[in-house]
């Protein structure tokens, strides 16, 4: 239980006190009645005996009483009905709140910090009125009358016979059967005379003669004159005397409500009276004339029907609101005690002391010795009650009949004179002077009296007061009986049926147990008393079991909790609102983050539900916010209904303030770290053959692989308009920004142009949310032109605002569960800052058959394609925490966060906008095929753009044709079949013959310093005019590995007017190709062996060219002719075809191979190109009746193209020799010799099948030839990874490798050539020696000098060797040395001898060579390419 102002020891004695009757005439009423007051109440507040007291016990003794009280209350003929006091109850626990600035005590139990309200005054409160109260029984004595007051004044005309009156009204009262109530505790009940003289007013002389009359007549100690009045009532404001009566008149007062709201019924009399206060002693509000013999109803009384001007229906009649605050302000400003002084207080004082000293202490005194005596006469009791004590505690113990067993007798009554009954009274009077020694015997032999003749009302009392009784006793000399309680409550209870008179048990008993600190067995009592019979009593007990769970020595948190819940479950029931809501708190500070979600909504509803009731609306919002807002475990319909209560209260807070700040709304949910921004319009759709370029578009996932590879291809194409330097301010343009997204700065949008917001919601409920009239809330300071600031902040959207267009969404259904986004727009009209703040809409709920309890649909002005049933407004703020900093040492120390700036834009001034379309572009393509397409340029601002490029890292997929027109043909239509290529038609003679024309790769924007990524748009004027569009062909080819391409072209452009703040514009475009296989080109070099050119000079090359169609019938092929293959080199050309089949048709179905052999030339020193000059020579070989230009758009283009990219990859491989030191320039020479630079361009077309018709696709494949002898490819090859090596943990030495040449590249320095006929006839009979001369001609492939050796001297000698050759000599030098200078060719004459006939292998000379300047001699022995036979014939 929770902590009293009073002990226990000062608890009991102050509810069980002597109970004396007042009775007045009218006169004396009058009196008291101009200070407001009755007499009973007059007295009240002097009602405690400042001093102890003595009495003198049955055996002599003295005994001393402390802090007695008295109970003066007037005469009431009527007892109390139970609904006027339940109504009295109610009143009085409404009354009593917690105090504002109360500090709650904290407790810490466990991981629970509670603060909890120590003192329960409205329990305390309710306890005392409640004793207060109790209506006298039959059963006990304690509120029986002891004594009365009989009062008179001194001014009425015959005092002494109206005290005669007086008197005998009383014993008409007591003794007429017409009167049941109120009860008497013995017949002759003490008389004492009180005389009241007004000071003020009356004569002192008549009074002090009256009162030496009435001594003569009751005796000195029954009478008194009591003095008041002292000072006239209309002086009562110069001097403040202090109103000790406020307290107890305001506490029974049943006006005393806190507020109207909440207060129960009020009973009020509507005759005209001077006080509106209906007090607990009965005072009625009118004095009444003649005697008062017509005695008043009890003040707990309802009025009686058969008055008709005082009537009360069935319901509790209510004054309207204004009367009742008329009347409390009434109250306030009355007075009590106005004509008393501080004197006449000390008179009171002490009159009441004069009163229980010589009047009532001694009648008590005298009645228990007669009792006593009575008690001691009585059969079977030869001794005193204090010597049989002994024995009826000590020994022969009759085992107490258990309840169950008895039978219900509680009906049994007892006459008034009955021996029981005296033992009872007896009990009682000791009890009510504190003797509680004496008081306990008595009980105790009335308990056995009353359980033997099965009594069992009587026996309960007699319990009860026993076991209080033992607990007061000084000394505690036996435990408290906690079983007797136990068996009276029970019996009251079950037996009785008397609720109230368990209920004063429990709460005795209840007290004294926590004064043992037993404060589970407390609680368990007070639990047992809870009924459905009283809420309001069930309800204050289970809160003070709920302060014993929490006050235990180790603390039972959540019992306490529970029993909160309880408790203000009842005190709900019970109409006390502001209780149950505290309670409801309280409780929930246990409950609250503790994962049990469904008790706290239950928790979280109730207090919603009362807040709202006592119109503590901000509680109630914030109450059922919460149900919202916690992931929610309660069934959809349960969700619905929370919903639609939330939305009825927030529509009540907010009629309320109509013009206040929007309320921030709980739902639905938004990520705002997900919010995105955009800036631009939506991109078009695809219009027919008419695609619309990617760009950047909120449908696209972030992806920071593609992110940084647009981020480079910027800053590519920047540092290539900024002549190779990226500006130290630039910053890649950034058009949609998200959580990824570098946020750090103020983000740039252009005016005119919309800025679109997405805003990730998130519903949390099973029930769908209808959000209407969705928008953003934003902020905007423009920038005057002049560069001046005026704010204009914009707390609500307006559509029609000058400044910035506002998109409002109608409707934005969001189910149940569901994470929807919404996209809202902002159209800027001006410059300046733009600062978006959050969203703001209407939340509501869709109608369905459910009803908030009994709340219906409000009719709502909603139309849409939902029906809405209750919609609040409200706003939610967008507020976006950036990245954690982790730089500098005291960030990563500490948690600091960065700037998010994505929702505050700055709106510059107007930039051109482009955009792009491509028309007729391909999603498939074959491998290496060519496609021509459009690109259309259209600038769709107001400003006209310059200085359009588009970047790519794949330059050899599409081209915009050559720098000159002559270059690029027109259209298409130029030749049949609509190639793509420029072509003329040639006559049938020029076949396999080769065409030469010649290009500089400069047309083509490959230069030697140039970037062949970033690609000028050849714009006509290079500017595009507002509004304007321009349409360029664009030749695409397929890319050479097969699969999908996802190829990113990145436009830049910037405006006519330079712009501070946006320096340039980019428009991206990602286009996905799916290439299938088509043709695998393989080609070698070697060197011919024939020395001879038409010009005489060496340096033929044979090349062999294998064509295989590795297409698999995908995308319906047929076959593939090839059509043309062409070289280009800037010193080779092919002359002519060297195929040995007469088919000219080069057609090759699937899976096919054709091998075609070409022979090819050095060009001409005029053809020739020198380095610098890039000219290449294109020489065109022909198997179709049309000839490609092949140094023309687009050939040539993706030629270069290719050859660019090819360069790259090798260039890094040759700076790594080019540090190497001038030594090795020989080793050089060697490999250049080597080295050929000629490439091939395979043109072909595909024959194609499509939906029945046939197409023709065209293609070109370009294989690289570097080296002589060397296998290259038309298709990159895979790359076998790298073996694993074991890790090497020490440093090698730097052992410089001499980089020597291979075998191969020493083998290509010398070219030999055997000259000599091929079959030779001689007559063996005639000369058996046959001589045949023979040329070996030696040729110089090299650009140094070279040595030779000629060592002719046969390799092999075993016979195997000579059998294969056939046995022959060289005649003459075995051995030569020459030198060959540059390209020189030198013929050694030899001679051959043969002995006879045969086929002989001429190839047996060995051919050494070295470079003549070089020390080290790399000798390696001439590989003849092919045998020398010749044939020897007999003649």
């Amino acid at each position: 239980m929770a902590q009293c102002v009073q002990s226990v020891q000062e608890l009991i004695p102050d509810s069980f006190v002597p109970c004396v009757a007042a009775l007045c005439s009218d006169e004396a009423e009058r009196l008291t009645r101009l200070n407001h007051l009755s007499f009973a109440e007059l007295l009240k507040p002097f009602s405690r005996l400042t001093s102890e007291v003595h009495m003198r016990d049955p055996n002599n003794q003295l005994h001393i009483i402390k802090n007695l009280k008295i109970a003066v209350s007037n005469i009431i003929t009527q007892p109390p009905q139970p609904g006027a006091i339940r109504k009295l109850l109610n009143d009085v626990v409404s009354g009593s709140q917690p105090a504002e600035g109360l500090v709650a005590n904290v407790i810490t139990a466990g991981d629970y910090d509670l603060n909890i309200s120590a003192t329960t005054p409205w329990f305390e409160s309710y306890r005392e009125t409640f004793l207060q109260s109790m209506p006298a029984s039959d059963h006990e004595f304690l509120n029986h009358y002891l004594a009365c007051m009989l009062v008179a004044s001194s001014s009425e005309a015959e005092p002494v016979e109206q005290f005669s009156k007086l008197s005998h009204e009383q014993h008409r009262i007591q003794h007429n059967s017409d009167y049941s109530y109120p009860k008497w505790f013995i017949p002759n009940t003490l008389k004492y005379y009180v005389l009241l003289h007004d000071v003020s007013a009356g004569d002192e002389q008549r009074a002090e003669s009256i009162y030496e009359e009435m001594k003569q007549k009751y005796g000195t100690q029954g009478c008194y004159l009591l003095k008041i009045n002292s000072r006239a009532s209309n002086r009562a404001s110069d001097e403040q005397i202090p109103d000790p009566w406020s307290q107890y008149l305001q506490k029974n007062s049943i006006q005393n409500q806190d507020s109207y709201e909440d207060g129960p019924c009020t009973i009020t009399s509507n005759k005209n009276s001077d006080s509106n206060l209906l007090s607990l002693d009965g005072l009625d509000n009118e004095v009444k004339d003649g005697l008062p013999n017509n005695f008043r109803a009890h003040p707990l009384q309802l009025d009686q029907p058969s008055d008709p001007s005082n009537s009360i229906d069935g319901t509790d009649h209510v004054k309207p609101a204004s009367s009742l605050h008329e009347t409390k302000k009434g109250n306030t400003g009355i007075i009590h005690g106005a004509c008393l002084t501080l004197t006449d207080h000390d008179r009171i004082r002490q009159f009441i002391q004069e009163f229980t000293f010589r009047g009532l202490l001694p009648h008590i005194e005298k009645t228990i010795r007669q009792l006593n005596d009575q008690l001691m006469s009585r059969k079977g009791l030869s001794r005193s009650l204090f010597s049989a004590t002994k024995k009826w505690f000590s020994g022969s113990k009759v085992p107490e009949k258990s309840i169950n067993e008895l039978k219900n007798t509680s009906g049994l009554l007892y006459p008034p004179e009955a021996p029981e009954l005296q033992i009872r009274k007896m009990a009682d009077l000791c009890f009510l002077v504190q003797h509680y020694d004496l008081a306990y015997s008595c009980y105790h032999t009335a308990k056995k009296d009353f359980l033997n003749d099965q009594a069992m009302l009587y026996a309960a009392g007699a319990l009860e007061m026993a076991a209080v009784s033992a607990f007061l006793q000084p000394g505690a000399p036996r435990p408290y009986p906690a079983h007797y309680m136990d068996t009276a409550i029970q019996t009251y209870r079950d037996i009785c049926k008397n609720m109230v008179l368990a209920e004063r048990c429990v709460l005795l008993s209840a007290e004294i147990l926590k004064s043992q600190s037993k404060y589970s067995e407390a609680a368990a009592l007070l639990i047992r008393l809870t009924s459905e019979d009283s809420d309001l009593r069930s309800a204050l007990l289970l809160e003070q079991a709920a302060h014993c769970f929490i006050n235990m020595k180790s603390p039972m948190v959540r019992k306490y909790a529970f029993h909160m819940i309880l408790a203000g479950h009842r005190f709900s029931k019970a109409g006390q609102k502001k209780h149950a809501l505290r309670c409801y708190c309280q409780a929930m500070q246990v409950y609250k983050g503790k994962g049990w979600s469904l008790a706290e909504d239950h928790i979280n509803f109730t207090i919603g539900r009362q807040s709202y009731t006592l119109r503590q609306l901000d509680n109630a919002v914030s109450a059922f916010r919460h149900i919202l807002i916690n992931e929610s475990k309660q069934s959809a319909a349960q969700q619905g209904a929370f919903l639609r209560e939330y939305l009825y209260v927030y529509k009540n807070v907010s009629q309320l303030s109509p013009d206040g700040p929007l309320p921030q709304l709980p739902l639905p949910y938004i990520n705002s770290s997900a919010t995105r921004v955009f800036f631009g319009h939506d991109r078009r759709p695809a219009d027919g053959e008419k695609q619309a370029a990617t760009h950047v578009s909120l449908d696209q996932e972030y992806d920071s692989e593609s992110s940084q590879q647009w981020r480079e291809l910027e800053e590519q194409v920047v540092a290539v308009v900024n002549k190779g330097i990226i500006p130290s301010n630039f910053h890649p343009t950034q058009y949609c920004l998200n959580s990824y997204s570098d946020n750090s700065r103020f983000p740039l949008a252009v005016v005119e142009e919309p800025i679109t917001v997405e805003v990730a919601f998130r519903n949390p409920l099973k029930v769908p949310l209808l959000l209407t009239d969705l928008s953003l809330l934003w902020k905007f300071q423009p920038k005057a032109f002049s560069g001046k600031d005026n704010e204009e902040v914009k707390e609500l959207v307006t559509s029609q605002s000058a400044m910035i267009g506002t998109e409002v969404i109608s409707e934005f259904l969001i189910n149940c569960e569901e994470s929807k986004v919404a996209r809202l727009k902002l159209f800027p009209h001006h410059i300046g800052e733009l600062h978006i703040l959050g969203v703001v809409y209407n939340l509501g709920t869709i109608q369905g058959s459910m009803t908030v309890d009994g709340i219906g649909a409000l009719p709502g002005c909603h139309t849409g394609k939902y029906s809405l049933s209750m919609s609040v407004r409200g706003r939610q703020d967008l507020e976006i925490q950036g990245p954690r900093l982790n730089n500098t040492k005291e960030e990563k120390t500490s948690v600091k966060y960065g700037p998010d700036r994505r929702l505050d834009p700055i709106i510059t001034e107007e930039m051109p906008l482009l955009e792009v379309f491509f028309i007729h572009f391909p999603t498939g393509l074959l491998c290496g095929e060519i496609r021509k397409a459009y690109v259309e340029f259209v600038n769709v601002s107001k400003c006209p753009l310059a200085g359009l490029k588009v970047v790519s890292k794949r330059p050899e997929f599409f081209t915009f044709g050559g720098n000159t027109a002559v270059l690029t043909p027109l259209s298409p239509s130029a030749s049949e079949n609509c190639s793509a290529y420029k072509t003329v038609v040639t006559d049938s003679t020029s076949m396999c013959t080769a065409l030469v024309s010649s290009a500089s790769s400069v047309d083509f924007g490959i230069g030697i310093e140039s970037q062949p990524e970033v690609i000028p748009v050849p714009l006509p004027d290079s500017v595009l005019k507002p509004g304007a569009s321009v349409q360029l062909p664009m030749w695409l080819r397929g890319p050479d590995e097969e699969g999908v391409h996802e190829i990113n072209f990145l436009f830049y452009y910037e405006s006519v007017k330079k712009q501070p703040k946006i320096r340039h514009r980019i428009l991206r475009h990602t286009a996905v190709i799916c290439t299938s296989r088509s043709l695998n080109v393989r080609a070698t070099v070697c060197r011919s062996n024939s020395l001879e050119d038409e010009e005489g000079r060496g340096g033929n090359m044979l090349v062999f060219v294998d064509v295989e169609n590795t297409n698999t019938s995908e995308a319906g092929v047929k076959e593939f002719h090839i059509v043309q293959i062409s070289s280009s080199s800037k010193h080779w050309k092919l002359q002519k075809s060297v195929n040995l089949s007469e088919n000219k048709d080069a057609k090759l179905a699937s899976r096919e191979k054709g091998k075609f052999c070409f022979k090819a030339l050095r060009c001409k020193e005029k053809e020739a190109a020198t380095q610098t000059s890039e000219k290449y020579t294109f020489a065109d070989i022909i198997f179709g009746n049309e000839q490609i230009i092949s140094s023309a758009s687009p050939c040539a283009d993706f030629f270069y193209r290719s050859l660019s990219s090819e360069l790259k990859k090798t260039q890094a491989q040759l700076s790594v020799y080019a540090e190497k030191q001038s030594t090795e320039d020989a080793v050089r020479l060697i490999q250049k010799c080597n080295e050929v630079d000629l490439n091939i361009i395979v043109l072909w077309k595909a024959y194609v099948v499509e939906d029945n018709k046939q197409l023709i696709l065209e293609g070109q494949h370009h294989v690289i030839l570097r080296t002589v002898g060397k296998e290259a490819f038309s298709y990159p090859q895979k790359q076998d990874p790298p073996e694993m090596e074991l890790l090497k943990f020490f440093r090698s030495e730097n052992t410089t490798v001499s980089s020597r040449p291979s075998v191969e590249q020493l083998s290509n320095l010398i070219k030999t050539s055997l000259h000599y006929p091929e079959s030779f006839n001689h007559p063996f009979h005639q000369k058996s020696l046959c001589l045949v001369p023979v040329t070996l001609l030696l040729s110089n492939c090299s650009k140094a000098d070279v040595d030779v050796i000629v060592d002719l001297r046969h390799k092999t000698t075993s016979p195997e060797a000579l059998e294969i050759h056939g046995s022959f000599t060289w005649l003459g030098q075995t051995q030569y040395k020459l030198q060959l200078k540059s390209q020189e060719i030198h013929s050694l004459q030899l001679k051959a001898c043969f002995v006879h006939t045969g086929v002989y292998n001429l190839g047996t000379p060995r051919v050494f060579a070295k470079l003549s300047d070089q020390v080290t001699v790399f000798e390696t022995s001439q590989q003849n390419s092919m045998p020398a036979l010749i044939i020897i014939n007999n003649v």
